[in-house]
């Protein structure tokens, strides 16, 4: 067995500790969006160079997690968890203290890089520390976070960036990085189990390993297809609310506090569902449920503001409903011995799935001469086409430690 057996206050100490990293660098990367206004007066840049800003995070991210591959199962995680995030607090502060665009750049490029492995890294312990038949209600917890970034996060950065000024926000990551990262090194035991596998293969025919294997190659098809789902509509919603459906720039942070706050509800019923009734029936239903709110998103007419976040909050819901067993099905996919290798290369994976959704859904929409925008429902019929094809994937994918799992319901 890889994982370590905790005390189960200490293992709940650790989810909340990894969930906390989890909502600093997923509000790292949100929070640059609501602040674009900002950032093309202060700096006179255009649109186009504010859309690079935000892109330099999530290139450089989907670099790092590629690079990230040749070096994770060589160290302890624990160690390598602390002087990655510290980094990342660094490169934070970096940002909340840039005099100009090109400085800024910069940071955000380094926050990338650092941040883009801390989400395969916090998976990969999950999986180390929690057994298999617990992992979804663990993935349940960590990944709250991402609801609790929309809900509280945003809202809270907007608030200090308005009271304040536009560098607050990240001076706020920054110092509660530092607290997290203090937590981390007193929660987390060492997590070293994956270095006494015997003899070691050099850093490319480890990867070689990770990539020749079937069950891994169905794994990141599979993880691919899951973000490409969603991406083929998520870009483009809060252009579609405004232009289509009616909504004012003052309303559509509603849609970001309701469908937060439900997910931030369900993410933990989702988790123990998925322990309960199995991964991938879960997972099956979820994926199948999606369907209906991403084509009625990319279908919705002029509406009040009730029916756009009735709409909206079900996507949410049914989004995070569908990936909370996703990553439990994902993470039990992978060999242990070559877990963090495998996360690392989906974080890379799972990028480029983001941006060839982002890339085809925006080729895809156009504008008419109202400047409503058209074909919207052609990107959410692909995505719902994409989310059942991930429900044949699920079902193809052997899972490491299923046959252990224990039949006593903790």
């Amino acid at each position: 067995m890889t994982h370590h057996t905790l005390p189960p206050r200490r293992e709940l100490a650790l989810l909340l500790t990894i969930a906390g990293i989890q909502f600093t660098h997923i509000l790292d990367f949100m929070i640059m969006m609501p602040l674009g206004p900002q950032f093309t007066r202060l700096f006179g840049i255009s649109d186009a160079q504010f859309g690079l800003l935000v892109s330099a995070y999530t290139l450089s991210a989907g670099v790092s997690g590629l690079a990230a591959a040749t070096y994770v199962d060589r160290f302890d995680r624990k160690h390598l968890l602390l002087v990655l995030y510290t980094l990342f607090a660094l490169a934070t502060l970096a940002c909340g203290l840039g005099p100009g665009y090109g400085f800024l750049m910069a940071a955000r490029i380094a926050a990338g890089l650092f941040g883009g492995v801390l989400s395969a890294l916090s998976q990969t312990i999950v999986a180390d520390v929690v057994p298999f038949e617990r992992r979804g209600r663990a993935m349940g917890i960590v990944m709250s976070s991402f609801s609790f970034s929309t809900v509280a996060g945003v809202p809270i950065g907007l608030f200090l960036a308005a009271h304040l000024n536009w560098q607050a926000p990240f001076i706020g990551i920054a110092l509660l990085s530092g607290l997290l990262a203090l937590a981390a090194a007193l929660t987390m035991p060492a997590l070293s189990h994956h270095l006494r596998a015997g003899h070691r293969p050099s850093v490319w025919r480890g990867i070689g390993r990770v990539l020749a294997q079937r069950n891994h190659q169905r794994a990141f098809a599979f993880s691919a297809t899951l973000m490409f789902a969603g991406f083929m509509v998520i870009p483009f919603i809060t252009i579609y609310m405004q232009a289509n459906v009616g909504l004012s720039t003052e309303q559509i942070p509603y849609l970001y506090l309701c469908g937060g706050c439900a997910t931030l509800l369900t993410a933990r019923l989702f988790g123990r569902l998925t322990d309960r009734l199995g991964k991938v029936r879960v997972f099956s239903w979820m994926a199948a449920a999606v369907v209906v709110p991403l084509l009625a998103t990319t279908l919705l007419p002029a509406s009040p503001l009730w029916a756009a976040l009735l709409v909206s909050t079900l996507l949410f819901v049914c989004m995070s409903g569908r990936m909370i067993p996703g990553m439990a099905i994902l993470t039990s996919a992978a060999d242990p011995a070559q877990r963090g290798t495998f996360m690392a290369l989906n974080a890379a994976v799972q990028s480029a799935g983001m941006g060839l959704a982002s890339l085809l859904a925006g080729w895809i929409i156009g504008r008419n001469a109202l400047g409503q925008v058209t074909h919207y429902w052609v990107a959410g019929l692909i995505g719902a086409a994409a989310s059942l094809l991930t429900i044949v994937m699920a079902r193809r994918l052997v899972m490491h430690g299923a046959v252990q799992a224990s039949p006593h319901r903790p």
